[in-house]
């Protein structure tokens, strides 16, 4: 057993799942806030356009959707592929973690659109038509009412969203990025090293915990029901 994990547990190796755990976190956290800032104006005129929203518009949402649905369908990595030339474009380069955040971002911002239209949807309709009846706008309907009544369940979609995308890091290696997924790939599978592959996926099952306790626990504390 000893032998088993000696290469996996070196001073090597535990700096490496040192900047690994670093490199995840910035991937995963920032391309989670990217996917945010896009999916959520985008999850909010879902909502708003639908024929049981605010402002029914039909040929926006179903253009937008449509959309949405089209990004959501393709898989993660032929979009890896696809997203090569904007990835050039956007940060100058088609390799390395940074690069990697643009197709994380474009594969996650549809995914959280329609998780921000959900959380939206269930919104208690009284609350809207008691703002509506008081003369309220859209758009203060939108950020008085239902943001922040959807809160608790946009920061559990937040918690789902953060480790769908850490799902995907270990995708990083395939153009060159780092992180603990490929560590566990390159050296785990390509290097035939199982321990350090079983450690490095320890690691991915401990900041997922981590992750959805803290989302919980936001959710409870902002949630009026309670």
């Amino acid at each position: 057993m000893r032998e088993f994990f000696e290469t996996a547990l070196s001073g090597q190796m535990l700096a490496l799942y040192g900047s690994d755990i670093l490199v995840t976190l910035y991937m995963t956290l920032v391309s989670t806030a990217m996917a945010y800032l896009i999916g959520i104006p985008l999850g909010i005129i879902l909502s708003v356009t639908d024929k049981d929203g605010i402002h029914p518009l039909s040929p926006v949402n179903k253009v937008l959707g449509f959309l949405v649905n089209v990004l959501r369908s393709v898989p993660f990595v032929i979009l890896l592929v696809m997203a090569l030339p904007l990835t050039k474009v956007l940060v100058g380069t088609k390799i390395g973690n940074t690069a990697f955040l643009v197709p994380l971002v474009l594969s996650a911002a549809p995914f959280v659109a329609r998780m921000v239209e959900s959380s939206i949807k269930e919104v208690d309709k009284g609350v809207i038509e008691a703002a509506q009846s008081m003369g309220s706008t859209d758009l203060q309907i939108i950020m008085k009412v239902l943001l922040p009544e959807a809160k608790p369940s946009l920061i559990i979609g937040g918690a789902i969203a953060m480790t769908t995308i850490l799902g995907y890091t270990p995708l990083a290696q395939l153009v060159g990025g780092n992180g603990l997924g490929a560590t566990a790939v390159q050296y785990g599978v390509y290097r035939f090293e199982p321990a350090i592959m079983y450690i490095a996926s320890l690691f991915l099952i401990i900041i997922v915990q981590i992750l959805q306790e803290v989302g919980m626990s936001l959710s409870k504390k902002t949630d009026k029901r309670i």
